[in-house]
This record gives C-alpha cells, structure tokens and sequence, in this order.
C-alpha cells in the first residue's frame, strides 16, 4: 500500500513538472495554426481604374487690376474757367466738352484777324486783274499774295489757341471727382479731374520666369477680387519682351469685360492662370504611386495577381498625377496596401474606384 502511494506521488511530481512544457508546445501549436491560416488569407486591396481625364496646368499668382485708359483732364493754357460740363462720376463720350475757359481775348483778336484777311483778300484779287493786264509788277502782287497768306496762318493760330481754351473728353470714359468750380483761375498744373475707361479692364501681374516660354496671348485667367463672390474670367493679351532682372519675373497684362462696372482700378486680384489644357490625360492617385530607386512606379492588378510597373509622371493637381508612360487606359491600379503587395501575388478587389 505505501509502495503505491510512493508511485502515485512520484507521477503526480513529474507531471507537475511537465505541465509548463506541455502548455508551451500547445501554445506554439496553436499560434503555428493561426500563422498559416493568415497566410492562407488572400490580401484585400482598393483600385483605381485608369480612364482618360482632362487636366490642366495652372500657376497661382497676384494681379493689379488697371484701368483700360486713364488721364488726368489738363489743360495747356491759363484762365479763368467760363462753364464746367463735366458731372463727378458720370459716363462721357469721346470729344464732349467739360470744361471752357474764358476765350474773350481770343476770339476779339479773331475778329479783326478776319477783318485785316477780308481786305488783305480783296487787295489780292484787284491786283491779280491787274497783273494780268501789265497794270503792276508781278513783285507787288507778290507782296500782297505773301500778306494774305500770313494773316491766314494768323487767322489759323488764334484759332489753335481758342481750342485750347476748351477740354474735352480724350474718349469716352467715366469722369471722377472734380477739383475745380466755375470762376476758378487753373494752369496747366491744375487738377480738375480724372477720366477713366473701365470696360474692358486690364488686370498687371507676374509669373515667375521659368514659365516664360509656355505663356502665349490667349491663355485663360479666372480670377476673384474682395467684395465679389464670383469667379470672373480674363484673356492675356500681351507680355513684356523681357524677363524683370531683378525680380526674375515675366511682367503680363490680361483683359476681362467689366460692362456694369463692378470691377475697379487698383484693386487686388488672385488669379489662376492656365497655361495648358491636356485631353485625355491618364491620371492615378496620388497616394498609388510607390518611390524606387530609379523613379517611380505603381503595382497594376491583371487577373487578380499584382504586377509592379515603372511609370514617368507629368502634371500633378490637389489629389491626381499624370502618367505619360508605364501604363494605358483600363489598367488597374492599387490604391491600398502598397507595402504589403509582392510581385505575382493574388488578391482580392475590396472596392474600385474611376469606373
């Protein structure tokens, strides 16, 4: 009987002894199991098939919106002003006369101009008869022709002078505020006024001068000023011939209509210039393109297996990238899993996108 309790007690030590054992091998069988049926499991991925697309390339910059034409109204004699037509803020037409100046003087020095050429015309005719049939010497009739002919360039000086009496509207435009009243006396330094054509309106800006070569009168600009909600739409239709040296920049003029007169001189401007529209551009994400050695490339999915493929990129926008060569329109591309992907291995489409 004490021989058996012996022999019990020694196998209940051994297993006790053994147990850790026992439960340290059934644990790395039951992770060795886990460990192959995750490798049994087939990969789920997202894609993205590739389809022609449209893209365009853009340069963000900041413009000056100018007026169309703009003058300071001057005038190139001195006096007292006689009348002022001109009405603060008012649209005027070309040659509409604004302001006169008093021409008194002038015009009494007109008149007898005129009256000295009457007679000085006159004598002319009855000494031509008179020429004719010998009565004078050809060099008296000279003398009097010679008068004539001074008091016409007289007549035509102070007429000249008149004019400049007068300021009219160089075109038609919008007139600003006047600084001058009726009886005020003004030279030719004087402010009366600006005058100012607004529509269309021209918008000054600047891009950097390695897009000098690809910016061509024509090229599309949106834009958007302070206080307008809308996207408005301009046209470059000149450029400086030389690159700024000290700003390295290319100086460009764009135009855009402004028939209710919304938009004002002198006001800020951010625009997008497009400098080119590509069709049928094959675009990928972004986030599908994987770093190498030599570039880039993406992982194409044929046939549920993954194929890597070198791809050259060109234009990029907020979440897509051109590819100009590596892949065709139809080809699926990875968008999920990159890193865990290996060449011909299988898996399964969780999600496509670009269908």
């Amino acid at each position: 009987m004490k021989r058996a309790v012996s022999i019990v007690g020694i196998l209940v030590v051994i297993g006790l002894l053994a147990f850790p054992k026992v439960k340290d091998y059934l644990r790395a069988s039951e992770t060795a199991s886990a460990n192959a049926q995750a490798s049994q499991a087939i990969l789920q991925v997202d894609v993205f098939v590739v389809k022609p697309d449209v893209i365009e390339d853009k340069i963000f910059t900041t413009g000056t919106l100018t007026s169309n034409e703009e003058v300071e109204l001057a005038t190139e004699s001195s006096g007292l002003i006689q009348s002022i037509s001109l009405r603060e803020g008012q649209d005027v037409k070309k040659g509409e006369l604004l302001v006169k100046i008093n021409d008194s003087e002038l015009k009494a020095q007109l008149k007898r101009a005129d009256f000295r050429l009457n007679l000085a015309e006159d004598r002319e005719k009855r000494q031509k008869q008179l020429l004719e049939k010998g009565g004078i010497s050809q060099e008296e009739y000279d003398a009097t022709l010679n008068e004539v002919n001074v008091l016409r360039a007289e007549v035509s000086l102070i007429n000249a002078q008149i004019e400049k009496t007068e300021i009219r509207a160089p075109f038609t435009g919008k007139l600003g505020l006047k600084y001058v009243s009726d009886g005020s006396y003004i030279t030719p330094s004087s402010r009366i006024a600006s005058l100012q054509d607004i529509d269309p309106i021209k918008i000054d800006f600047s891009i950097p001068e390695r897009y000098a070569a690809q910016i061509e009168v024509g090229n599309k600009v949106t834009f958007t000023v302070q206080g307008i909600d809308d996207t408005l739409q301009a046209e470059v239709y000149a450029k400086e011939p030389r690159i700024d040296s000290d700003t390295r920049t290319l100086q460009v003029r764009a135009r855009s209509s402004n028939p209710d007169g919304k938009l004002l001189p002198g006001a800020f401007a951010d625009l997008v210039l497009t400098l080119q529209t590509i069709e049928n551009a094959m675009m990928v994400p972004t986030i599908s393109l994987v770093p190498e050695l030599q570039g880039q490339k993406v992982f194409l999915l044929k046939n549920g297996v993954i194929e890597p493929r070198s791809v050259k990129t060109g234009l990029r926008n907020e979440a897509k990238v051109q590819i100009i060569e590596g892949i065709e329109v139809g080809d699926t591309v990875l968008t999920t899993g990159l890193l865990q992907v290996r060449p011909e291995m299988k898996v399964t489409v969780n999600s496509i996108d670009g269908e």
